[in-house]
């Protein structure tokens, strides 16, 4: 027998490497069938343990899925589609850069060349006037999520929301910024994270009567559930901003929940509540913030952090009593 090294396998790792033998290849010494073990890149008789390869290279994925939907998941051919793009991203684009892949500068006929291609690749990205439509639209929710700090599930929500209004036809009397930013604030408010409405109006390009107007009307019409906003979502990036403790953050959620059992904050603003109890529990827990500077950060006037507060506080105590 040649000098050849021998493993011995057990019953059940034969089993789980027998799906990967190869029929029609048999074992130089007994016959018996050939499988491939991947943990010790080599391949195997499954009867003898006659090591016939060794030091195989692996070309599989170096990820496991263990169902199709997992398997598909996990697989990459090339970047994955996104409803953040007009086109989902299926498209080619062309750098910007006059540069070849070894980083030398084209020439001016190549880059002549490669410009009259970029032009060409937009003109095939953007057939018809609903592609421009949408291809504008994104980027304007791409814009604005980006000077809010909206994460990537918003902008993708919001994306779905524009893309289902220009299918059922709801645009026309209305502007593209319009609606662009009423789904990216119904997107907000869907995921957990929203933004007031100052906070919106101040990135967009329509005046805050125009989106209240317009988003009214979309989530009408596309029978959109969004739930009132909970002034406790707003405590956590005001209290981030502000740079506060979490003691203090703590004692912001208590007040809105007393405020809550005790019914004082139907009616109000959960922008102006958030900013009040952010207020009153750095008072509770003698930190050094004025109203000035919750105002700055909640995009609200003092005076509504002055009279929330009370109230806030006064429910609270309520509650102890």
């Amino acid at each position: 027998m040649t000098d050849t090294t021998i493993r011995t396998y057990s019953g059940e790792t034969q089993r789980e490497q027998e799906p990967r033998a190869s029929e029609d290849e048999q074992c130089p010494e007994c016959g018996g069938r050939l499988v491939s073990d991947s943990e010790h890149a080599e391949t195997v008789c499954s009867e003898c343990g006659l090591v016939v390869e060794e030091d195989e290279i692996d070309r599989g994925p170096e990820w496991r899925a263990f169902d199709s939907a997992e398997k598909d998941k996990k697989s990459r051919v090339g970047a994955p589609t996104t409803k953040m793009m007009h086109d989902q991203g299926l498209s080619t684009n062309i750098g910007w850069q006059d540069k070849d892949a070894y980083g030398r500068s084209l020439s001016s006929r190549q880059r002549q060349k490669m410009q009259r291609l970029r032009t060409w690749n937009e003109r095939f990205r953007t057939r018809d006037s609903k592609e421009r439509n949408l291809k504008q639209a994104l980027g304007e929710i791409d814009r604005m999520a980006s000077a809010l700090g909206l994460p990537e599930n918003v902008r993708e929500t919001a994306s779905v929301i524009y893309r289902r209004a220009l299918d059922e036809d709801l645009l026309p009397g209305r502007s593209i910024e319009g609606v662009a930013t009423s789904a990216l604030y119904a997107a907000a408010r869907q995921a957990g994270t929203p933004r007031s409405l100052d906070e919106i109006a101040a990135v967009s390009r329509v005046d805050r009567m125009e989106l209240t107007r317009t988003y009214r009307y979309i989530v009408r019409q596309l029978n959109l559930e969004i739930k009132p906003a909970d002034p406790e979502s707003y405590v956590p990036r005001f209290i981030s901003d502000l740079d506060l403790s979490d003691e203090t953050e703590r004692r912001a959620r208590d007040l809105l929940e007393s405020a809550r059992k005790e019914g004082v904050h139907s009616g109000k603003s959960p922008v102006g509540l958030a900013a009040a109890s952010v207020y009153a529990a750095a008072l509770l827990t003698n930190e050094k913030v004025t109203q000035n500077d919750v105002s700055e950060v909640a995009s609200i006037s003092e005076v509504t952090i002055r009279n929330r507060y009370k109230e806030l506080l006064e429910a609270s105590d309520t509650m102890t009593v």
